[in-house]
């Protein structure tokens, strides 16, 4: 089984900046795709930036410009560094890995994170 632990988010000001971090932990063996998706109140879950294991990376084009999304394959680890938060920012955030393969099992799993709150307010 594969763990993820999210960490970063919190309250911030209009223009302020976050970062938020995710670690997947346990028998991993590789993850093709690292991301972060984030759902706002009444809206449904959707992509903010997400990196495959070569270092390719898509951002949501509310993003663009605004959020980068940093990738360690050694640690298992992704990183949303966001700058020039807006209020339609707040929302909660999710860390998401996919095609993950396990030492010991076969196929591929996508596991989502627990979640960690956003909230861009003056």
């Amino acid at each position: 089984q594969v763990h993820l632990v999210e960490s970063g988010g919190g309250l911030v000001q209009p223009g302020g900046s976050l970062k938020l971090s995710c670690k997947a932990s346990g028998a991993i063996f590789s993850i093709d795709t690292m991301g972060w998706y984030r759902q706002g109140p009444g809206k449904q879950r959707e992509l903010v930036a997400d990196i495959g294991n070569g270092g390719s990376s898509t951002y949501a084009d509310s993003a663009k410009g605004r959020f980068t999304i940093i990738r360690d394959n050694a640690k298992n680890t992704v990183s949303l560094q966001m700058n020039n938060l807006k209020p339609e920012d707040t929302a909660v955030y999710y860390c998401n890995i996919r095609r993950v393969r396990e030492v010991g099992r076969e196929g591929v799993y996508d596991y989502w994170g627990q979640g960690t709150q956003v909230t861009v307010s003056p």
